[in-house]
Formats: C-alpha cells, sequence, structure tokens
C-alpha cells in the first residue's frame, strides 16, 4: 500500500512541477516557485501516509462498531486531525484557508477533524515579519510603510491566512487599517494548489470513497480572487451599494470599511480603521448594550438579502469577517438596548447568482420551510443534486434528517444546537458519507459556496444564541418568498395572472403570520433558556 501512496506522490507531484514549468510565459519564474514544492510535497506525502497507516493499525483486528473499535477510530480521528492541522500550518497559505474550509464541513468530516480546524484555524494564522511587510511595500508602492504613512504600527493587529493587518495613520490624520498580503504568497499559491490537489488526488487513489476533487476546484477558483485586493476593495464598495438600492431597509444597518484607492494596490489595501467587536464575543456585544439575539437576527437578514435578492453574496463570513458596534447616531433603542451594526471585512471571495439559480435557490428555501415535498425535488433537482438525492440535500442544507424536514409544524427546521443535534448531524455524516460525496461532486461550485456560507453562519448563531432562532426561519422565508414572487411578477404581466401571484402572496402572508404566532408563543422559553 505505501508503495502506492510514493508512487502516487512522486508522479503527481513531478507532474504538476513539470506541467507548470513547461505551460508557463515565464519558465525561469515558474522554476524558482517550483523550488517549494519538494518540501511540501515530502510533508504532504509523510503526513498522508501516516494518516492513511495510523487507521489501518489502529482499526486492525477490531470488530466494527464494538466499543473497542469506537474508542481506537476516535483516538485516530484526533491524531490525524491533529496531523492535518500541523500540516496546515507548516506550509500556510493556501493550505490555512484549506484547514478552515475543513472546519466548515460539519456535515461530512469527523467531529474530531471539525472541531479541531474550528479551534485553531481562525485564531493562529502565520505573521510575516516587518522586514517582509516592508519588502511588499517595496515592490508595490516604491517607497517604505514609515514613508507612505505619517504612523505605521510594525505590530499587526490581526492576521489571517493570507495577509495581516496593520494599524497606520495617514498624513492628514485618519486612522487607517493597511492590509498587507504576505510575502511570496502569490507565487507559492500556484505550488500549493498542485500539492493540495496531489494530496486529494492520492486520497482518492488509495481510498476510492474519499473524493474531495471538488474542494481543490473551488480554490483553484478562487484563490486569484482572494489573491487580489483590487478585487477585494471592488467587491466590497460593490456590496454597500446592493444593500442601499436593492436593500434600503436595512443598508444603514450594513457597513464596509471605506476604501483609500490611492493607498492600495492588488497586495495592499489600506482602509477605514473600525473599533468594533468580533460577532461571536458575545461579552463584548453585551458590553456594548447590544443583544446577541439581534446581532444573530441581523446577520441572518444581510445574508439572506445578499443571496436571494442581491445575487451577490459574500461567501467567507466566519466570525473573524463580522464585526458588530452600535448603530452610529441611533438614538433609538429596543427594550433597553442598543440596535448593531453589522461590519463586513475580507471582501475577496463572493459569488454571482445568476437570475435562474438564484431564484431556484430561493424556491428551495420557500419550499423547505413550508414543508412542500414537491417543491423540494423539484428545485434540488434544477440545482444539480439530482433525483436520486435531492432528500439528501435537503438534509446537509438544513442539517435536518428528512423526517424533520417535511415535517409541517412550523419550527420543524429549528436547529438548538445541543449534544443531541451534533450526535444526530455526525450519525448520519457517518451512515450516508459515500452517498455525500457524491452530492458534493454533482453540485456546481456557486451551490457548494453557498453551503458554505451556511455553514459558517450557523456556526456564529450557534455562538451567539446557541443554534438557530426561530426568527431566523422567519427571516429566510420573508426574503426567499419575496424574491420568487418578484421573479414571477417579472415574468407574468397579464391581469390574471398578477391576480393569481397576489393570492399567492396572501396565503404566503398568512403562513408567516402562523410563523409569527408561533414564535411569540416560542420567545418566552428561549429567552429564559438563553439566559439560563
Amino acid at each position: 500500500m505505501w508503495r502506492r501512496v510514493a508512487t502516487a506522490a512522486l508522479a503527481l507531484g513531478a507532474g504538476a512541477g513539470a506541467h507548470a514549468i513547461a505551460t508557463s510565459e515565464d519558465p525561469a519564474r515558474t522554476l524558482k516557485i517550483c523550488r517549494h514544492l519538494p518540501p511540501r510535497l515530502l510533508r504532504d506525502s509523510v503526513a498522508a501516509a501516516a494518516i492513511a497507516f495510523d487507521y489501518q493499525y489502529s482499526l486492525w483486528g477490531l470488530q466494527p462498531d464494538s466499543p473497542a473499535w469506537l474508542t481506537a477510530k476516535h483516538d485516530a480521528h484526533l491524531r490525524s486531525a491533529n496531523r492535518l492541522q500541523e500540516l496546515c500550518f507548516r506550509n500556510g497559505g493556501i493550505y490555512i484557508k484549506l484547514g478552515q474550509h475543513i472546519a466548515q464541513l460539519e456535515y461530512v468530516l469527523p467531529q474530531e477533524y471539525v472541531q479541531t480546524m474550528r479551534e485553531s484555524m481562525l485564531k493562529r494564522c502565520p505573521v510575516s515579519s516587518y522586514e517582509d511587510v516592508r519588502g511588499v511595500f517595496k515592490k508595490e508602492i516604491g517607497e517604505l510603510p514609515e514613508t507612505v504613512f505619517a504612523e505605521f504600527d510594525p505590530v499587526p493587529i490581526a492576521s489571517a491566512s493570507l495577509a495581516q493587518v496593520h494599524a497606520a495613520t495617514t498624513h492628514d490624520g485618519k486612522k487607517v487599517a493597511v492590509k498587507v498580503q504576505h510575502d511570496h504568497l502569490l507565487d507559492t499559491s500556484v505550488i500549493d494548489i498542485a500539492t493540495v490537489d496531489l494530496v486529494v488526488n492520492a486520497l482518492n487513489y488509495i481510498f476510492p470513497t474519499f473524493d474531495y476533487r471538488w474542494l481543490v476546484d473551488e480554490i483553484r477558483e478562487s484563490a486569484p480572487k482572494e489573491l487580489d485586493f483590487l478585487c477585494e476593495a471592488q467587491n466590497s464598495e460593490r456590496c454597500l451599494v446592493n444593500f442601499r438600492k436593492l436593500s434600503p431597509h436595512i443598508a444603514n444597518s450594513i457597513c464596509t470599511p471605506k476604501v483609500y484607492w490611492n493607498l492600495s494596490t492588488s497586495r495592499i489595501l489600506t482602509m477605514e480603521y473600525i473599533d468594533a467587536k468580533e460577532v461571536t464575543d458575545v461579552k463584548g456585544i453585551k458590553d456594548l448594550g447590544i443583544r446577541p439575539v439581534d446581532v444573530s437576527n441581523l446577520v441572518n437578514k444581510a445574508f439572506a438579502e445578499m443571496i436571494f435578492k442581491h445575487g451577490f453574496v459574500h461567501c467567507d463570513p466566519h466570525a473573524a469577517n463580522m464585526m458588530i458596534r452600535p448603530l452610529p447616531q441611533d438614538s433609538k433603542k429596543w427594550f433597553g438596548s442598543k440596535r448593531p451594526q453589522l461590519v463586513l471585512l475580507d471582501h475577496g471571495l463572493y459569488k454571482e447568482l445568476d437570475h435562474a439559480t438564484r431564484i431556484n435557490y430561493a424556491s428551495l428555501w420557500k419550499a423547505l420551510l413550508r414543508a412542500d415535498q414537491n417543491g423540494i425535488k423539484e428545485y434540488s433537482i434544477k440545482l444539480g443534486a439530482g433525483e436520486d438525492l435531492h432528500a439528501l440535500f435537503a438534509g446537509v442544507l438544513t442539517m435536518r434528517p428528512w423526517e424533520r424536514v417535511i415535517d409541517p409544524s412550523f419550527g420543524h427546521l429549528v436547529l438548538d444546537g445541543n449534544n443531541t443535534d451534533r450526535s444526530e448531524m455526525q450519525m448520519y455524516a457517518n451512515l450516508y458519507f459515500p452517498q455525500i460525496s457524491e452530492l458534493l461532486r454533482r453540485l456546481p461550485n456557486v451551490i457548494l459556496l453557498m453551503l458554505k456560507t451556511n455553514d459558517c453562519l450557523r456556526a456564529v448563531n450557534h455562538a451567539l444564541v446557541g443554534g438557530s432562532t426561530p426568527e431566523s426561519f422567519e427571516i429566510i422565508a420573508r426574503a426567499s418568498s419575496e424574491a420568487v414572487f418578484e421573479a414571477k411578477r417579472m415574468e407574468k404581466r397579464f391581469f390574471l395572472y398578477r391576480f393569481i401571484i397576489w393570492l399567492e402572496e396572501l396565503l404566503n402572508e398568512l403562513h408567516l403570520f402562523g410563523m409569527k404566532l408561533w414564535l411569540h408563543y416560542q420567545q418566552p422559553r428561549r429567552i429564559l433558556a438563553v439566559a439560563g
């Protein structure tokens, strides 16, 4: 078996490097980049072989599903997750993004992997030296940061997988946040993608049921956009314009930092400095006089508007990319609490939904919330799940088994975030692992990113309120329904059709009213549970 591992590693690694050099417009630069390949390839091969050997050795001779087998499997999961974590930190760059993605795959991977990555990948990102930062400034702007700015703090205030952020002051006295890409990342990203491709293909070769080549395709497509900070700046401004034009009712509650274009390049992004709390900092949010449940509702509203109405979606909404502050210049309070404003950061990864995809996705969520089996099947097929996997697709979207998905009660999709919920999800993930892999292989990249976005939002809601709130489903129900009815009105302009649509909207409002009544009944119980 290990001969197969070595053969796969050498063949795929040599092939990736040779192909990169042969097809490059600058072979000398590509050859220089490929010098990073051997150590990465060695680390990847050793980690993949160690993980595969650990599972085979640990479970050897044990009866499947016996107590001893379950304990050995749990321990192997933990050891392997730690090996994978260490590999991501050693290689850095794109590998950190891979680890962050794994941290969201709760419906696919064992909890040991998800928890290990979730606890580390957002908090222990690599930090570039100040000399490296000065080098990036010299290459990009032609001057050093201490010359470009009146003040520049050499110690970063935050570090992420692709860049780190420094506080600075412009020569006209404005405090700014300067995002600087890690040096050499643009070069090594080519090799990182090739070696990630190697690992995934090698594991698929050894274990045919492990097919995550779709994950490499997603990274290959998104990485160049995330590495271009000018693209990120454009996304940031477009996001804010969309809220002002298409969602004016919550536009004031959404903020993106102002971009200083004259101090920005593809590898340096200078933005307005905003003092705010991380979205999952529950204590800090409460200290500001803001209720966590109001934050949860605002986050859900913002992303429901982006997904179902704008069709231009921030696809990396993990906790470090969302901040909360009191709504500026706001004198109003809700029950003695201040109203929150959501500050969206890191706009490198956006996805645009075409009209058909956006409406089909909205129609699917409308059907899910109405427990409409025929609608769930119809729109799941239209989105690429296939007739045979539509029930599984519904389960992945909602984190609920099919029996709960089609339960007609108002609260059938609400997640309490308790251990029973998590155990149930993990049981289904283990039971349907091959089918989930096949589903993810089938779905188009845009839907895969919607799944990732759902997972990020679910984690944020869990940190804020311990699960999904009943209000969150009312928010999704209203936004998805409005998108569907607006599309119908655009297609059907005759009076009779308009009248039928109006009747459908009336029935939908009655359904939403029933949901509100149920919410009113549940509210005291939920407040007591959160307070407890």
